[in-house]
């Protein structure tokens, strides 16, 4: 332990995902952890924090021109950079962790460039070396394993889901809640509308799920073996590029899509191009179920089902099941 500060951010404020409960896990091992919000957390986000040993949550109340920044425009990238440089400069932090979604690393990157920090994304792992901070990523399609030290007086770092296993602090604590003014600076982009879809699968969310389900062109667009194991196992469910693109899934992993690093993934139907490996070849344990035996997904797999996914998933489903009753 050392007596660097490090915030975390809290997206959004009125839950705290396991993908938090990891940051804050991660952060514990760098220094001292505060929290930094946009949105008042509730009491039960509160108990949550104290637990994981959040002593302190900065309540960032952004304004533009005297004018409160409206609850929709708080979501914007550049105001939550704005929010986190400013919680930088106030507390005087060392490091900053955020999660890896698209938004977060747009708002890292932002909080950064304000900062002259030092900026890592998607880092699989952090740890202190000598005083500086060492975060590991995987690159090349998660071919290589790299560690990167941050030599600026601030380290900026989004950090992938699954990095960690979430551990409660020794003692909890009782957080307090402390509101801060920021000034947002006029920005070229207006928010002319935000829609929050409510998810009613009960499937958790594909960028921080810890199994993923995925189904390809191997599917036909029949998507119902896929999600069938994936609620026997409680994981999310993704798609090749091809299959969001044939309109049978809404969401695909890949290097342009939502890149993931669960602790098991399971593609169905899927080939393996090397646009889908980007976005998941991170993956701990990689099972592969396809009918052609000579499939690029094969060559990085642990677990080769060679068969059709209609007949595979559904007996895996029936299994896992049976074993969990």
């Amino acid at each position: 332990m050392t007596n660097r500060t490090v915030l975390v951010l809290l997206d959004p404020a009125t839950e705290v995902r396991t993908s938090t409960l990891e940051l804050l896990t991660i952060a514990r091992g760098l220094g001292r952890v505060e929290a930094v919000t946009l949105e008042a957390p509730t009491v039960e986000v509160l108990a949550q924090l104290g637990a994981y040993g959040i002593e302190t949550v900065h309540q960032a109340e952004p304004a533009r021109d005297g004018s409160c920044v409206s609850g929709d425009e708080r979501h914007l990238p550049a105001v939550v950079a704005a929010a986190l440089a400013a919680a930088v400069r106030l507390t005087d932090a060392d490091v900053v962790l955020l999660p890896t979604s698209f938004a977060a690393k747009e708002a890292a990157a932002l909080a950064a460039h304000d900062l002259g920090a030092g900026l890592v994304i998607d880092a699989s792992s952090l740890r202190d070396v000598h005083g500086h901070v060492v975060a590991g990523k995987r690159v090349f399609a998660g071919s290589w394993d790299t560690e990167c030290a941050v030599t600026a007086d601030v380290a900026v770092v989004t950090v992938r889901a699954n990095s960690a296993v979430a551990q409660p602090a020794p003692a909890a604590v009782g957080p307090v809640t402390e509101g801060y003014a920021v000034e947002v600076p006029a920005s070229s982009v207006t928010l002319l509308s935000r829609e929050v879809k409510t998810d009613t699968s009960g499937r958790p969310p594909l960028d921080q799920a810890a199994v993923v389900v995925a189904g390809g062109r191997g599917t036909d667009g029949d998507f119902g073996p896929v999600e069938d194991l994936a609620d026997a196992l409680g994981a999310a469910v993704g798609a090749s590029r091809d299959a969001a693109f044939e309109g049978w899934w809404d969401s695909y992993v890949g290097q342009t899509g939502v890149t993931i690093a669960p602790r098991v993934y399971i593609g169905a139907g899927i080939s393996g191009a090397p646009h889908h490996r980007g976005g998941m070849q991170a993956s701990q344990v990689i099972v592969a179920v396809n009918s052609d035996p000579e499939a690029p997904i094969f060559e990085i797999c642990d677990f080769a089902v060679v068969g059709q996914l209609a007949d595979v998933l559904p007996q895996a489903a029936a299994e896992i099941r049976k074993r969990k009753s």
